[in-house]
């Protein structure tokens, strides 16, 4: 929850006090100047009688100095702590507008990482929430097996944040204890389940990539169908068991596919498909035709221009998270 600090008021104490120093700091060096020019004067004209005079007019910016010292040196303190104080503030509503985004990217960090022999790229876009509930990774469980995941936490805010990140770096331990993604989302039901998150729902899909044995072995929470192009033909990765959470006992499966050089996985979130026109949702069909209509682009472009021809769709403004995320075998 962000908080809102009101400086105004300090501000506005602030401008007076500032103006209020300036002012005695001028009539200070209007009366210093002054007695320096009654001096020069009365020393210009003077006979021994006047050196009294001048002395006493010499005397007089001294006597205002100490006077009015300790007031000047107080008001100078008091608008530096009121300025101290301010600049604090200002930290604090900066560090708070920054913190939903450091925390997306570390669900859905902008740079995934290259691996030999694959081709990535991803998008993610926050939408009106705090913080985010979508998230991705792409990381090595063996030395010729690569994983790729994505899934999307229900609700917003920082409890649906917590979860996708503790979901995320759970089942990077489970996806390199388990060769098989099923195994490693039952394990993380059971794991999630046990936390007792109430109605918390996570959809995910995992894609493991083997490139010793030449396949692809997919698994999914729930999750909206991600697809996969192969030789001209792009087919649905559809879920193979329950949201994670929904049933503390679920089952899950996967599917094998053989693994081919130029094959392409594009994985996203609900806030793709889900994009409105009217009644109308951008929907799977386009997703696949976008995919369909020019395969061999760079998975970066693919992704971007995935995204731009969902808010291009839409008549309203997407106020659901986004995140795509798609690999290329090379």
């Amino acid at each position: 929850m962000s908080r809102r600090i009101d400086t105004s008021s300090g501000s506005h104490s602030e401008a007076a006090q500032v103006a209020r120093t300036a002012l005695l700091k001028d009539a200070h060096t209007t009366v210093l100047y002054v007695a320096v020019a009654l001096a020069t004067l009365a020393g210009a004209a003077s006979r021994s009688g006047w050196s009294d005079v001048v002395i006493v007019v010499l005397l007089l910016p001294v006597a205002l100095s100490l006077r009015y010292a300790p007031q000047l040196l107080s008001h100078a303190r008091l608008t530096e702590s009121r300025s101290q104080l301010e600049q604090r503030a200002q930290e604090v509503l900066t560090q708070e507008a920054l913190a939903p985004k450091r925390w997306a990217a570390r669900l859905a960090p902008e740079d995934v990482p290259e691996f030999a022999g694959f081709e990535l790229g991803s998008v993610y876009q926050a939408g009106t929430g705090m913080m985010a509930g979508d998230f991705y990774d792409v990381f090595r469980v063996a030395p010729t097996r690569v994983a790729a995941v994505i899934g999307d936490v229900a609700g917003h805010g920082i409890e649906p944040s917590i979860s996708a990140f503790q979901a995320k770096h759970l089942l990077r331990v489970f996806l390199r204890q388990f060769r098989d993604p099923a195994q490693a989302l039952e394990e993380l039901n059971r794991q999630i389940s046990g936390m007792d998150r109430g109605e918390e729902f996570i959809s995910m899909c995992v894609v493991v990539f083997d490139t010793e044995a030449g396949t692809l072995r997919y698994a999914s929470a729930g999750h909206p169908a991600s697809f996969y192009w192969q030789d001209g033909e792009v087919r649905p990765l559809r879920a193979t068991g329950p949201l994670i959470s929904l049933q503390p006992s679920g089952t899950f499966t996967s599917r094998e596919i053989s693994l081919q050089s130029g094959d392409l996985v594009v994985m996203y979130t609900d806030g793709l498909a889900e994009a409105r026109n009217g009644e109308q949702l951008f929907g799977e069909e386009r997703i696949a035709a976008h995919l369909r209509r020019d395969p061999d682009v760079d998975p970066d472009v693919l992704c971007k221009t995935l995204a731009e021809a969902a808010a291009d769709f839409a008549t309203t403004p997407v106020t659901d998270d986004i995140a795509i995320l798609a690999i290329r075998r090379i």
